[in-house]
C-alpha cells in the first residue's frame, strides 16, 4: 500500500520535511499503526506529541481510523488562534 502522509506546524519542523510518500508493509491498516510504525522508522516525535491531530483524505479521524492505498494522512499539534 502507498500512500502519502504530511505534517505540519511544529511536527514539520521537528522531522524537517513537510510530506513524503511511503510504502507501507501488509500489516499497517489503521492511522495508529501508521503511527507507530513510523516512530519505529525514526519519526520518535510523533510518540511524543501531546495530542496529536490525524486526517485522512482531510476529514479528521482517530488513531483506529483505516487507511488504505492512496490515502493521503496528516498529522499535526493542535493550533491555537488569537
Amino acid at each position: 500500500m502507498t500512500i502519502h502522509v504530511l505534517y505540519f506546524a511544529s511536527l514539520k519542523e521537528a522531522l524537517g520535511i513537510a510530506a513524503e510518500h511511503l510504502e507501507l508493509p501488509g500489516d499497517v491498516s489503521t492511522v495508529g499503526q501508521l503511527r507507530d510504525w513510523l516512530v519505529g522508522q525514526g519519526r520518535a516525535v510523533l510518540a511524543t506529541a501531546k495530542n496529536l491531530r490525524c486526517a485522512v483524505n482531510q476529514d479528521m479521524v482517530k488513531l483506529d481510523a483505516a487507511i488504505k492505498d492512496g490515502d493521503e494522512i496528516a498529522f499535526f499539534p493542535p493550533v491555537t488562534g488569537g
